[in-house]
């Protein structure tokens, strides 16, 4: 069974810094897509980070210039970098990956603007909480 694994969530001050790492199990980092998602209290969740193995990174605008997606291939690991942490950026912050070229089940989640594109795997999520 393929699992997404997730850490480095915590609670910090505005201002701080926080590394997510999500691990895919089995797969490699070939011919995927992943995303991270933020499920914030009261709010649908939403698309903050993605990276594929053909496209260049996304980031939702209010991250921009603070996020910053990367990958170890050797340890198939997605990392999220976040610097100047604030408190809207507190959440659930969830992965997902997706890998092409196999008949995997598809597992999609509602979230602001749709449906999400069609994931395979979902990760638990880890909590982020940035106060004041």
């Amino acid at each position: 069974e393929v699992q997404l694994v997730e850490s480095g969530g915590g609670s910090v001050q505005a201002g701080g810094s926080l590394r997510l790492s999500c691990t895919a199990s089995k797969f490699i980092l070939d011919d995927f897509d992943m995303g991270w998602y933020r499920q914030a209290p009261e709010h649908a969740c939403e698309l903050i980070s993605a990276v594929s193995s053909d496209r260049s990174p996304y980031y939702i605008d209010s991250v921009k210039g603070r996020f910053t997606i990367s990958q170890d291939n050797a340890k198939n690991t997605i990392y999220l970098q976040m610097d100047d942490l604030r408190p809207e950026d507190t959440g659930v912050y969830t992965c997902a990956f997706r890998r092409r070229g196999l008949n995997l089940e598809i597992k999609r989640r509602r979230c602001v603007g749709g449906w999400t594109p069609p994931y395979n795997y979902w990760g638990q999520g880890t909590q982020v909480t940035v106060s004041t």
